[in-house]
């Protein structure tokens, strides 16, 4: 099934392509570890009252040397008062753990009746430039001091990066995502030189004359914060009637489109330098896999490096195959996150595939090689230059995750505060929104299945094959998800890892929370039910174990299930949309008590 070049004896190109691809380095010198924390302001109420020093004197003299103040006398300074002892409350910065902070986020996993957990999860903070919309100018002139957040090492807002990944076949490839993924997007971020959204130079000009900060603009997004891309209805959900065979809905059989992406915003203007790391990697993959890497198009890649192109560069070609009249000028095209993104989703995967193809088996020096070869000298909890473990790993990992910029130092769960969440989603983990004015659940990922029309659509068109198992689902090649991180034997048929990417501008409190959870949540629960659950706890970290705990009692799988739970500007207001968390209640309990009974034979 694999080309010649992907045998373990043909090693001259495989260690070319591996040499030029290696991951990020991992050497105790240049590692920079995870942060999982964020940093902020210390609020006043958090602080003792200001230091008015000790009681007594403040110029530390002795007594008779001391003498009272004369207004008016000639030799004398005005007495002025002493100093605060202690630092200002407006420069009192600390970090918090973000895995800490129960009142913002939550996260919680079971391996449910697996022998072992493949599930991985990871949430903090990632040093790229910011990719918010700018406030318009209305609402930064006169603005109230708030109390703010603190800014990354660039000087921008921070980055906040949350994740989800599910294993099949072994865990190596969901711990390799949760280690590098946000590394590689780092890398990506720098190799494509984007700067920062808010950030303008002196003079720019836009296709809104002289400053794009001007009334169009404005007008503009004031009319994109009330959109929400929620259903206005109420959708109920009544347990099955007794003998009814249909199964309760869930989310992996959920077929509600995500949310149309908001417009790009160029951060980079430096083509050149993207065609050619965007051709590299292309190449790179014909040479490794071909097959469906020969004739494949990367959505966000430029058209003469083999993609379907960059931000706004099909109209910028058309304006001037047409020999339109420059309106925008080529400032408009360029290069945003989500060019980033792919290019590292694929980067990430190509090293991995790669990885597993240069092990070789039947090497008989590596099997007689100490269990303890690949560890470094003082951690024995960690592992040198070795990806998918010490043997060739076949297995793979879907993944699902979350960016999250501010146009403000403001986090992004203050409800005064507008955001922009960024998804880059591959298989069937979910990411879904509770809108705050319906109560509805609003899925930003789609489940990556064949019986997908645009999956089913991108597979059969390079002569993919799918089979039907005897439950009636199809698969391809025993998979149930057409994008996955690894799987090198699918790799040629199309089971590749583009991410789906999708835009959301977020309104000051437009949104109650976020979760993420993996397929053994999702393919027990529906949408509406994951947010329902969530609703009814105090705080997202007692939501996420609320929802892992019932979606394992109800489980008739036992599949590993992880949830995280993030907090939004409207977490407070979460159960005033619609009906609450009555709309499933009926359902909810319906599960629980058939769970229970052992006559139905469903434990």
């Amino acid at each position: 099934m694999w080309k010649s070049s992907l045998n373990a004896s043909s090693s001259g190109p495989i260690t070319a392509i591996i040499k030029c691809t290696g991951p990020p380095s991992t050497t105790t010198v240049t590692r920079r570890h995870f942060h999982d924390y964020f940093v902020t302001h210390l609020p006043s109420s958090s602080l003792h009252p200001d230091a008015r020093g000790p009681p007594g004197l403040h110029h530390k003299l002795p007594r008779d040397k001391a003498s009272p103040h004369e207004p008016h006398g000639k030799d004398r300074a005005p007495a002025t008062p002493a100093h605060s002892v202690g630092a200002s409350r407006e420069l009192t910065v600390v970090r918090i753990p973000l895995k800490n902070a129960k009142h913002h986020f939550g996260a919680s996993w079971s391996r449910g009746q697996r022998p072992y957990n493949e599930d991985a999860y990871q949430a903090g903070t990632i040093e790229i430039p910011a990719f918010a919309r700018r406030r318009p100018l209305s609402l930064q002139r006169n603005a109230k001091p708030d109390v703010v957040g603190g800014e990354s090492a660039s000087g921008d807002p921070q980055v906040f990066y949350f994740g989800v990944f599910d294993g099949h076949g072994g865990s190596e490839c969901s711990e390799y995502l949760r280690e590098q993924l946000h590394l590689y997007i780092e890398r990506g971020a720098e190799s494509f030189e984007l700067k920062s959204t808010l950030k303008r130079k002196e003079g720019e000009i836009t296709r809104y004359g002289q400053s794009s900060l001007g009334k169009k603009e404005g007008e503009d997004t004031q009319k994109e914060t009330v959109k929400s891309p929620a259903v206005e209805e109420v959708t109920e959900v009544k347990e099955p009637e007794s003998g009814d065979t249909v199964r309760p809905p869930t989310g992996t059989k959920d077929e509600t489109p995500p949310p149309k992406s908001s417009d790009s915003i160029a951060q980079s203007s430096n083509i050149r330098n993207a065609e050619e790391l965007e051709r590299k990697l292309v190449q790179g993959w014909k040479d490794l896999v071909g097959g469906y890497f020969r004739r494949f198009k990367p959505e966000f890649f430029s058209i003469t490096a083999g993609g379907q192109g960059h931000i706004l560069e099909k109209e910028v070609l058309a304006s001037k195959t047409m020999s339109y009249s420059k309106s925008f000028g080529d400032d408009n095209e360029g290069i945003g996150i989500e060019t980033v993104l792919e290019y590292s989703f694929l980067q990430a995967d190509l090293d991995f595939v790669s990885a597993q193809v240069n092990k070789d088996e039947t090497d008989a020096k590596k099997s007689d090689s100490a269990i303890n070869a690949n560890e470094i000298l003082g951690q024995p909890s960690r592992l040198g230059q070795q990806i998918g473990g010490p043997k060739r790993f076949k297995g793979g990992s879907t993944c699902s995750i979350a960016l999250i910029s501010t146009p403000t130092p403001m986090p992004y769960w203050n409800p005064a505060s507008p955001a922009t969440l960024i998804t880059a989603h591959v298989g069937d983990t979910r990411i879904l929104l509770c809108d705050t004015a319906t109560g509805q659940a609003v899925p930003t990922t789609s489940n990556h299945h064949p019986n997908h029309p645009k999956e089913a659509e991108r597979m059969r068109r390079y002569a993919a094959t799918f089979v039907t198992d005897s439950f009636g689902e199809e698969r391809v090649q025993g998979l149930a998800n057409t994008r996955s991180f690894g799987d090198m034997a699918s790799k040629r048929i199309g089971v590749s890892a583009e991410p789906e990417v999708t835009r959301i501008d977020l309104s000051p409190a437009q949104f109650a929370f976020m979760v993420l959870v993996s397929d053994g949540v999702s393919g027990t629960l529906s949408d509406q039910e994951i947010i329902d659950i969530v609703k009814e706890a105090k705080t997202p970290e007692q939501g996420a174990k609320d929802v892992v705990a019932f979606a394992t009692e109800v489980s008739t799988e036992g599949d590993n299930a992880t949830a995280m739970v993030v907090r939004f500007g409207g977490w407070e207001r979460r159960s005033e949309g619609g009906v609450g968390s009555l709309g499933t209640k009926e359902l909810r309990d319906w599960k629980r008590n058939e769970a229970s009974d052992p006559r139905t034979r469903r434990r």
